[in-house]
């Protein structure tokens, strides 16, 4: 059982809980970890694991990896068919966009395969042929097969298989409790030493709902900045603790590399892969629903060229400005952006129709694809009459979901827009997913392991290998509990005093304070307009110094409490900080200038059109590729209430042989665990026999 007592402070009583290591998150990454760490735990001879680990979630169930997915949603492994892979050129995959650190590709690639069994052996349903050998496909920014997919809902089947395994062997979970802040200064200087959370359901209590966890080791895994875009493809709700993170001192690394992609925007659902393939019918309407329009039509010179493009955003879903010239298939969706807000009309996609023939292109027959396409679809059998038919050939399952989710692809059409759909960039880690704050570490899509381009489905490899690496290090290396619980009051103390004000002040309803629902549009609707797939120098100038002003207020009055309670004030209050962020991050590269890049385009006067038609305001500038041999990193400074901006170079990629028996031995004495002669690695107990 974990040991727990109570602790007065500011007034109030609140419980805390004493045990080595919290994981926050309750998607796969933070599942994994959990699991892992109890497995660690026991092989290096903790008697009871369950008195020294918990997790904590806002509510299980409720993460973008249990609410997301696209057409066969993509996990993205080492190869394992087909033509000979290595971890080294697995590495030098993740690596070639741009930012990303070798020696982090290189462990990703070298545990992709463990951690990809793993869950196949949990009982996730990887498909394989009747030798039991796992194929792959084609995903964005793959130049072999090495995708394979469980169906649309592949992050929820590993979810589902996780939390069975947490389940068996009994790890607490402390579910409906929200991450306040990281309690830091530790026995290490500046390191973290504990949590402080809120059970949502005694918000309205007279001590708030306050819990404190005092652990050796805190792992977050909360996800991605969903709520900070108005244009978003991410299950409502999903915050990603940025604003908690920023305040412990933790440094953010490629926070200007989000990726935009295609999708339904009611229900929120990517629409990659098979959606696009099945190549359907493209149109817009006004704001009613009425005045049905080819939009895409007058932009291309043939049927050929426009459902080719089409079939394209399959494998090249994520906009890339790469892919805008000459026709490429990211023009689509610029002409979507451009229809949308420029035209302020609808945009639908229609599974019932193929695209029509208008404004002079020819009718639309399959043979008349370009090869790649026709290719594929022969290959696969779809050459059936309409979309909806080569859809429900190919792939049955994304129909049965869009009708799980009240909408059927066979009489009806999707609305759809481009849409903010992960974050590359996020918390800058080590080779342990350990943070620039000792003993705090970050997995999942809040680390930023990714950079500028990364393969489809690859971040779910990270979470899986992240998670792995975090619970080895602190299983092997930062298993003991070394702060006094009078020493965690006086770290957690002022702390404690600043969100007791502050929620006092949320609840005090003063007439001088922001509402919550219009600010957070505000927010959203900033972040899409300046952040999004669209940037320029003086839009996001604009941008930043409207977020200053924004927070300066909220620090200065506060905002009122909604009839929900005062944790949704406390959300807006922490978007407006990571809104900062982001936008001082995304600044500082276009000052350095970046150009345009990954899935970002940057406008200027002085660049060139993507289409020859469009108007003056979409012309863009080219990437700087020489940035592309920097990390640029933002941190906060709590004291002074500002961002910093630094810029690393990635690290390389290790290069070397090992010779296996002087591995075997630093394996034996779990040197391989350690970073430094400080450290003082735990081994097996197989070893300790």
């Amino acid at each position: 059982m974990i040991d727990r007592t109570e602790i007065e402070l500011n007034g109030l009583k609140i419980p805390v809980y004493y045990l080595n290591t919290v994981v926050v998150g309750s998607g796969a990454a933070g599942l994994n970890c959990a699991c892992r760490l109890f497995r660690e735990m026991e092989e290096t001879g903790v008697e009871n694991p369950t008195d020294q680990l918990a997790l904590v979630t806002r509510g299980i169930g409720l993460g973008t990896s249990n609410n997301s997915g696209s057409d066969k949603q993509t996990y993205y492994k080492m190869g394992t068919g087909g033509e000979p892979d290595r971890p080294v050129d697995f590495a030098d995959t993740l690596t070639a966009g741009g930012c990303t650190h070798g020696d982090i590709a290189l462990i990703e690639g070298q545990n992709s395969l463990r951690g990809f069994y793993r869950l196949a052996d949990l009982g996730v349903p990887f498909p394989h042929t009747s030798t039991g050998g796992f194929v792959g496909y084609k995903t964005d920014y793959d130049p072999r097969q090495r995708a394979t997919s469980a169906g649309p809902w592949t992050s929820r089947f590993m979810v589902r298989k996780l939390l069975a395994e947490l389940e068996r062997y009994g790890i607490e979970v402390f579910n409906r409790y929200y991450m306040l802040a990281v309690i830091t200064g530790g026995k290490d200087a500046g390191s973290a030493c504990g949590l402080l959370c809120v059970d949502v359901t005694r918000e309205k209590e007279r001590d708030h709902g306050l819990v404190l966890f005092s652990c050796r080791n805190t792992v977050v895994a909360g996800g991605g900045p969903g709520e900070l875009y108005e244009i978003c493809v991410y299950p409502k709700g999903q915050m990603g603790p940025y604003a908690a993170l920023f305040e412990a001192g933790a440094e953010a690394h490629n926070l200007t590399e989000s990726q935009f992609g295609l999708a339904s925007i009611n229900p929120r659902w990517n629409l990659s892969g098979t959606y696009q393939q099945v190549i359907p019918r493209y149109f817009s309407t006004d704001q009613n629903g009425k005045d049905e329009h080819e939009f895409l039509n007058p932009w291309f010179d043939s049927m050929s060229t426009l459902a080719t493009d089409i079939f394209l955003k399959g494998y090249q879903w994520p906009f890339d400005h790469d892919k805008v010239a000459e026709y490429g298939s990211s023009l689509i969706d610029i002409l979507v952006q451009n229809e949308m807000i420029n035209r302020c009309r609808r945009v639908f996609m229609d599974f019932r129709e193929n695209p029509r023939a208008t404004d002079g292109l020819e009718a639309f027959t399959l043979d008349k694809l370009k090869p790649e396409a026709l290719r594929y679809l022969q290959k696969s059998g779809a050459t059936q009459v309409t979309p909806i038919e080569r859809l429900a050939h190919m792939n049955q399952p994304s129909i049965d979901l869009y009708q799980q989710m009240g909408v059927d692809l066979w009489t009806e059409p999707l609305e759809v827009g481009v849409c903010n759909q992960h974050c590359n960039g996020g918390f800058a880690v080590d080779s342990w997913w350990e943070s620039n704050v000792r003993h705090l570490f970050v997995v999942g899509e809040l680390a930023g392991t990714h950079g500028v381009k990364r393969p489809g489905g690859s971040a779910l490899n990270a979470g899986q290998v992240g998670g792995m690496r975090a619970a080895q290090r602190i299983a092997h290396v930062y298993y003991e509990n070394d702060l006094a619980l009078d020493n965690f009051r006086q770290r957690a103390d002022p702390i404690v005093q600043r969100f007791a004000k502050e929620i006092h002040r949320i609840k005090a309803q003063r007439d001088d304070s922001l509402n919550c629902g219009p600010t957070r549009n505000e927010i959203q609707h900033r972040m899409s307009k300046y952040a999004g797939m669209v940037r320029s120098v003086s839009g996001v100038t604009q941008a930043l110094a409207a977020a200053r002003v924004q927070w300066k207020t909220i620090c200065k009055s506060g905002l009122k409490q909604d009839r929900d309670g005062f944790v949704q004030a406390v959300e807006v209050r922490e978007l407006a900080l990571a809104q900062l962020g982001f936008l001082e991050a995304i600044l500082a590269l276009l000052k350095r200038g970046s150009g345009s890049r990954g899935s970002h385009l940057v406008t200027d006067p002085a660049g060139v059109l993507p289409h020859p038609d469009l108007g003056e305001e979409w012309k863009y500038i080219p990437e700087n590729l020489e940035l592309r041999k920097e990390v640029l990193g933002v941190v906060y400074d709590i004291a002074r209430d500002t961002f910093e901006s630094r810029v690393k170079t990635p690290n390389p990629r290790p290069e070397g042989e090992f010779w296996f028996e002087n591995t075997w031995a630093e394996y034996r004495r779990a040197a391989v665990f350690a970073k430094d002669r400080a450290d003082r690695p735990r081994g097996y107990k197989l070893h300790q026999q």
